[in-house]
């Protein structure tokens, strides 16, 4: 029964997870299983064999209670979180346990590596896995400990603050004694006693050096003496007196006095203070009669609102009966003011300067004597438009001249006599209109609204008139089709019979508004700028073969205007700041011409093709040398306005620019072949005739082919010939 019991009692115990333990276990079975056999076979002996089977089960029951427990811990030490205290087995101090021995070094330099350091078997210490944002935030909410937990940087180790740790670093932060136990106020404990004694604690007679006078002690009174009579060491009495000086307001003089010379010792030869001139007699309350202004005076006077510094007075006389009725003066705190900063901003000191005459700097201009013939005065006003002429246009021989207008007319008109010979009515405003600058052919380009009329004006020779209709009353067969990108953008067509009747002969409509109309110096190709059409915005047109070319696939801003090189096949594309050169024939950008400039409103080409002029809405003329920079050669701020238009002339050396302040300003441009010598510039004329309308004033000008004579065109709807 007992030996039953006993099996009983082994075979109920609880099953052990490890192998390990499954191997002890089935070991002491069977030594036990051959214990009770050789008691079975020793009936005898059953008091010794009780007493062996009793010392078997507590030694099995020892071995396996020692695996329990040894199993449990490596299970505790798995299911431990990593920041387990590190330094439970140490029995050294906290400074001196110390698990990675790398020392003192900046612990980044291990970011790349998998281990942290050295431990003092010179084993790697291995870096705990680290957790996401989502695992510490998981970890803040379930660890009642994540507050007081803190990473050790040799170890990279989480570890838990203990209370006493907690408790420390309060007392630290609120500025407190670290150690609680410490007693600041502990009793005083006086070691040496406060009382004077009566008696000397020792009576050693005194030295011989104390009854004789001190050399050191001599020379710093003498020194101390000397100090004084110099001024450089004051006695108490001074001292106190100059920090009562100090104390008070400071007033010094800013500028000499009337009547003695202020002595300045920071200033070399300070200057004096500029002074008011005395009041006249025009500033008295009761002027004589010729001191006060008459009617005339008193319009010159307001005329010269905007430009006060021109006025021979700053204020206008007045009279009055008797001291007690003058006013207030009303321009007394801006005098004033004026006043305080003549003081503020006048020199305080000399200076040397050079002397240099002002005929030096000025440069050496020719006469304008020296540089006739130019247009001097207004010869005639071609008058017939209702509302703004945006554009002049002049014949190649210099016979007629051509206009277009905002009341949807061109007009061709006689240069000699003034006279009106041809009206041709459009359907929307007229932008831009050019003559053909090939005296062979008869045609004249008008841009209005989305579509380019080519005009035969039927005027001059007759076998030109007669050439040029049956040049374009050819339909050229042509061979290559055309790209779909440019069939949306152009289309060609034959005018219809009324507009035969008018003069038109073909109509090129264009996708989009068209701007500006220019002619190749040939009259075989123009070309059109529409600034809404983006990367289509240019087009290039031959007629001969009457086909459209786009020569850009990409914007490279909003274009203004284009223009033909005289000589060369080269195309001058403005946008709104810059101006680009392309060669034609190898299809590349030559240059870019930097403005410097808000917006560009025009150019002209010199006509032997080395000199830019480009005009701007912000009032400037920008001279670009071709062959010498990219950046203006010369600015020329001639206009107060706008500047629309420049032009230069064919065979004069001479350009001229038109503006929004109704002025054209006539200018002897001349280009030398010698390279190593300058461009002269000269302005030589303002002919200003044209009345202002709204905001507007002149908005085209245009040279005669052949005389040195400049047309205008104003917004007050007339065109002017100036010779």
């Amino acid at each position: 029964d007992d030996d039953d019991d006993d099996e009983d009692g082994i075979s109920d115990e609880e099953p052990i997870s490890s192998k390990e333990s499954n191997i002890k276990v089935s070991s002491n079975n069977k030594e036990i299983k051959k214990t009770k056999r050789a008691e079975k076979n020793k009936p005898n002996d059953l008091n010794t064999a009780k007493k062996a089977l009793e010392a078997q089960n507590a030694k099995t029951n020892e071995s396996l209670n020692n695996l329990k427990n040894e199993l449990n811990d490596k299970e505790q030490i798995a299911a431990a979180p990593a920041n387990k205290a590190e330094y439970e087995d140490s029995d050294t101090s906290d400074e001196e346990d110390i698990r990675n021995t790398v020392g003192n070094i900046p612990m980044h330099w291990y970011d790349e590596y998998k281990h942290i350091g050295y431990d003092w078997d010179a084993k790697k210490i291995i870096k705990p896995p680290k957790g996401d944002q989502i695992d510490d935030f998981l970890r803040k909410i379930e660890d009642p400990d994540f507050w007081r937990s803190v990473k050790d940087p040799q170890t990279g180790q989480e570890v838990v603050l203990t209370d006493a740790d907690i408790e420390l670093i309060k007392r630290i932060n609120s500025s407190r004694v670290p150690n609680p136990e410490h007693n600041e106020y502990e009793p005083w404990i006086e070691w040496f006693t406060s009382e004077v004694e009566r008696m000397p604690i020792k009576n050693v007679p005194d030295h011989k050096r104390s009854f004789l006078p001190s050399s050191s002690e001599r020379k710093k009174v003498s020194r101390m003496v000397h100090a004084l009579k110099m001024g450089w060491m004051k006695t108490m009495d001074e001292v106190e007196r100059e920090k009562k000086a100090a104390r008070g307001p400071k007033f010094y003089m800013l500028w000499e006095t009337d009547t003695s010379r202020e002595q300045m010792r920071r200033i070399h030869d300070p200057v004096s203070a500029p002074k008011r001139d005395l009041p006249g007699h025009a500033e008295s309350y009761n002027p004589p009669p010729e001191y006060l202004f008459d009617e005339k005076e008193q319009r010159e006077w307001l005329k010269l609102k905007d430009e006060p510094y021109k006025r021979k007075l700053h204020f206008m006389p007045q009279k009055y009966k008797s001291l007690r009725e003058v006013p207030a003066y009303p321009r007394y705190i801006r005098e004033r003011f004026m006043r305080c900063l003549d003081l503020y901003l006048c020199p305080r000191a000399r200076r040397t300067k050079l002397n240099i005459d002002a005929e030096y700097l000025i440069p050496k201009l020719p006469s304008p004597r020296d540089l006739q013939p130019f247009p001097t005065v207004e010869s005639l006003v071609y008058r017939g438009h209702t509302d703004l002429v945006r554009t002049v246009s002049v014949e190649p021989k210099g016979e007629y001249i051509v206009s277009g207008s905002d009341d949807k007319t061109v007009k061709i008109w006689e240069i000699a006599t003034g006279r009106c010979i041809r009206t041709i009515e459009t359907d929307d405003v007229v932008r831009c209109v050019a003559w053909c600058p090939n005296a062979k052919l008869s045609v004249i380009a008008v841009a209005t609204g989305n579509r380019l009329l080519l005009i035969n004006p039927k005027v001059g020779d007759k076998l030109i008139v007669k050439k040029t209709d049956d040049l374009l009353a050819e339909t050229p067969q042509v061979d290559t089709m055309e790209s779909e990108r440019i069939k949306t953008a152009v289309q060609w067509s034959v005018a219809e019979k009324e507009e035969q009747e008018k003069g038109v002969r073909i109509v090129i409509t264009h996708f989009k508004p068209i701007q500006q109309v220019t002619w190749h110096g040939r009259g075989d190709y123009v070309a059109t700028v529409m600034p809404e059409g983006a990367n289509r915005s240019a087009l290039i047109h031959q007629l001969s073969k009457r086909r459209s070319q786009i020569p850009f696939s990409k914007s490279k801003g909003l274009i203004q205007c284009v223009l033909f090189h005289p000589i060369k096949p080269c195309l001058f594309v403005a946008t709104q700041h810059n101006v680009r050169i392309y060669d034609l024939v190898k299809q590349e950008l030559i240059k870019k011409l930097l403005t410097n400039s808000k917006w560009i409103s025009g150019m002209s080409i010199h006509p032997k093709g080395d000199n830019l002029l480009v005009s701007t809405y912000d009032k400037k003329m920008l001279w670009f040398d071709l062959d010498l920079s990219t950046k203006p050669y010369q600015t020329l701020r001639l206009h107060k306005n706008a500047v629309r238009s420049v032009a230069f002339h064919l065979r004069y050396p001479l350009f001229a620019s038109a503006s929004d302040d109704l002025s054209v300003i006539v200018s002897h441009g001349m280009v030398y072949n010698d390279l190593l010598q300058n461009p002269l510039i000269v302005p030589v004329k303002k002919l200003q005739t044209h009345e202002a309308r709204e905001e507007f004033g002149i908005l085209d000008v245009v040279w005669h082919p052949i005389q040195p004579w400049v047309f205008s065109s104003g917004a007050d709807a007339t065109i002017r010939l100036y010779t």
